[in-house]
């Protein structure tokens, strides 16, 4: 077996003998099965592939080299006897070296298995990891004869068996779902009453104190932050910093080893399992953060750590020309989910977290990405198909980041059936609003309301809509209230074009300040957010953090920040912010009008006569059509009513729920409002009062046409007591 590459020989090293079966092709990865391993690898342009064993993480070279003869439909494969748990191992690819005619085979660089089930520590950067000589003329049409083998993390074979304990998945519908967006290191590295060993890990998220906190907040689901393995970016680490997030996949089975306290020689495995195993004892769900769009391996001048070497012609999107990347990420690569092989990985990468792993959804990452066909954004694409017919993956929660940095790569709405979204113009609209700039009420109200105007076709409903003020990209609520102006000096950046990408206010004072009209506006202000957030038909998202006031300094791109920057900082909580948020959980919880399955119509109520939503100008007068489009109209009332639902409770009765009357105020000075007629409320109860930092059920009252005075920039809400009962089967998730 030899090759000629770009005018010179290659030939396989010497071999140590083993003795080896011939396996099978499937399942792909590395498989034990009690008495040895079944090794397959996937590469249809490959020539040749040689599985290397190593003894230990530190070992820079192998202890045994194996070619594999064996080869069914592209997939290369050997049965090794004898092999356990632990065993070390990676690959050399051979083929034809040619950027130009996208092969870019080179064995000297050792290879990490695409189904790696855990992998044993990070990439030691290095010249050797790149495919040609960095620093030569030709760039990568060069060739380079370094090993790569010392300075790249093995994958491991793991023992699959963990006692779930008879572990139920809390299968929490879309409407009764809080989702929490957070960072596995960050939410518990600087906490004090968590033990120090385990601190930024998935031991530390499934410790008894974070479960408790998040029982007593309210959430119901935590969606984490890539949690599959991923690489830390050569140019960043050079500069001190890191990538901090990890959307740079390497591994797409393997949890990363960086947050494990028990070890990574597999450990890492079985510590994610009983974190998620903790969690849904529980009863809160495990959503992950997944980035199939590209991997770690970058543009035409990356990295060769795994898929270009095994086979960049059938792993990427290329060019016409071929050397170069698609990119519609901004990483520098696009992974081709056209071709079944990348469609397989996707899916069976997907299967394996909800099978082996027990995780309930996924969040995906510049998802329009893995719908382009060519080059448009196809909602008929292969990907979608196979994960609509698919029996496992359609039956999880499946949300999308429905945009990329490709043309025409902003999709919001417009997924199919069955997927969720990050609600990009929710997140603008209700920005826009509070800050005080031109926005039309319309909108607005479109907004709070689910955005039919996005996902009523094709039978989607308000669930579709994952609402959200704030995310892990751009300023926590904190410093969206307290910033104009980004200041990531710490990356390395100026405090260029902060407002038109934030659409921030700063309330009059750039950054911290002793100011207490300031201090208090701010404060109403993210009492502001949360409670439009709260109180919004779809699916509210909360970062971490924001519910007792975390700050990053004004930074709103803390992506290679592994420092206090980012990490939650548990010793300074905002204890009457934090106190709000759970009462304002509490509300919704309590109350299904703000958590409809369905869309208001509208219309009157069959043996009602009201309409199950209205809205009101301040002198209590229904909204007239030709005051919708004021940009200039900054307040509105909107009456819902509980017995216009139009949904059933699990077991067929009819749901009703008490009248609200919610006055969003975002003008600068009070405004005087009048409560509708008496036959929208015999009277009203003011429950909840943003100036005031108040939520009570049982607050002041008020008659039918009286005059009630809502404070500048503030929220009022009243209800009128249709119905007296305990607190709803919200905890009886089972439908």
């Amino acid at each position: 077996m030899e090759k000629t590459i770009r005018n010179k020989t290659i030939k396989p090293s010497n071999h140590v003998s083993t003795t080896v079966y011939p396996g099978d092709p499937y399942p792909l990865g590395a498989t034990w099965d009690g008495e040895g391993v079944n090794f397959a690898l996937y590469s249809e342009n490959a020539v040749g592939v040689e599985l290397c064993l190593f003894d230990s993480p530190e070992s820079t070279t192998e202890s045994a080299r194996i070619r594999i003869r064996e080869v069914s439909h592209y997939v290369w494969h050997v049965y090794v006897p004898g092999l356990k748990p632990g065993q070390l191992y990676g690959y050399r690819v051979y083929g034809a070296y040619d950027p130009i005619c996208c092969n870019r085979f080179n064995p000297n660089k050792l290879l990490i298995d695409p189904y790696a089930k855990a992998i044993a520590g990070t990439i030691q950067w290095h010249d050797s990891l790149f495919g040609y000589e960095i620093g030569s003329p030709e760039e990568d049409l060069s060739y380079s004869d370094i090993d790569s083998a010392p300075f790249i993390p093995k994958a491991v074979v793991i023992d699959h068996h963990f006692d779930w304990e008879g572990d139920e998945l809390p299968r929490i519908p879309y409407h009764k779902s809080i989702i929490y967006e957070m960072h596995v290191k960050g939410f518990t590295q600087l906490h004090p009453d968590i033990p120090e060993e385990i601190r930024g890990t998935y031991a530390a998220i499934a410790h008894p104190v974070t479960i408790n906190y998040f029982k007593e907040l309210g959430i119901t689901a935590v969606e984490l932050m890539p949690t599959h393995h991923f690489v830390a970016d050569r140019h960043l680490i050079e500069k001190g910093l890191t990538n901090y997030w990890g959307y740079n996949t390497i591994g797409f089975f393997a949890p990363d080893v960086r947050y494990s306290s028990s070890g990574g020689l597999g450990e890492q495995v079985n510590e994610f399992k009983q974190m998620v195993k903790e969690l849904h004892r529980a009863g809160i769900e495990v959503i992950m953060d997944v980035v199939y769009n590209h991997t770690a391996e970058g543009n035409h001048m990356g990295p060769t750590l795994s898929f270009r070497g095994i086979d960049n012609a059938t792993y990427y999107r290329h060019t016409e020309d071929k050397r170069y990347f698609m990119d519609y990420t901004g990483t520098g690569n696009t992974l081709n989910a056209q071709l079944p092989n990348v469609l397989r990985l996707i899916m069976d990468s997907l299967r394996y977290w909800i099978q082996e792993m027990h995780v309930d959804g996924f969040r995906f990452d510049l998802a329009s990405t893995l719908a382009r066909e060519l080059h448009e954004v196809d909602r008929l694409s292969a990907f979608f198909d196979i994960i609509h017919q698919d029996p496992v993956i359609s039956q999880t929660k499946l949300i999308a980041e429905p945009w990329d940095v490709g043309e025409g790569g902003y999709q919001v709405g417009k997924f199919p059936p069955g997927w969720a979204e990050w609600n990009g113009k929710y997140r603008d609209c209700v920005r826009d609003y509070w800050r005080g700039a031109d926005s039309i009420l319309a909108e607005f109200a479109e907004r709070f309301t689910g955005s039919s105007d996005l996902y009523k076709e094709d039978y989607r409903q308000p669930t579709a809509s994952v609402n959200f003020v704030t995310a892990h990209d751009g300023f926590t609520l904190h410093d969206l209230v307290s910033y104009n102006e980004k200041h990531n000096l710490a990356n390395g950046e100026d405090n260029r074009d902060g407002e038109s990408h934030n659409r921030s206010w700063n309330c009059g004072v750039e950054g911290p300040t002793d100011d207490r009209e300031i201090i208090a506006l701010r404060d109403k202000q993210k009492r502001n957010f949360l409670t439009t957030l709260f109180l919004s038909q779809g699916v509210p998202m909360l970062l971490a953090g924001d519910e007792f006031g975390r700050t990053q300094g004004g930074n709103n791109n803390a992506y290679c920040q592994d420092n206090e920057v980012s990490w939650v900082d548990w010793e300074n909580l905002d204890q009457e912010l934090l106190a709000y948020t759970k009462k304002l959980i509490d509300l919704r919880r309590d109350h299904p009008t703000f958590r409809r399955r369905r869309w208001f119509q509208g219309q009157p109520i069959k043996g009602i006569g009201l309409e199950d939503i209205a809205w009101f100008l301040p002198e209590g007068i229904e909204m007239p059509d030709e005051a919708w489009n004021h940009d200039y109209a900054k307040s509105l009332a909107v009456f819902l009513n509980g017995r216009g639902i139009r949904c059933v409770e699990p077991h067929g009765e009819k749901l009703t729920d008490d009248n609200f009357y919610i006055i969003f105020n975002a003008h600068y000075e009070p405004l005087d409002y009048v409560l509708p007629g008496r036959k929208y409320g015999d009277f009203w109860m003011k429950i909840l009062d943003t100036s005031e930092a108040c939520i009570d059920e049982k607050g002041q009252t008020f008659k039918p046409h009286d005059t009630i005075r809502v404070d500048s920039r503030s929220i009022v809400v009243l209800k009128y007591p249709i119905i007296h009962k305990k607190k709803n089967d919200f905890d009886n998730h089972k439908r």
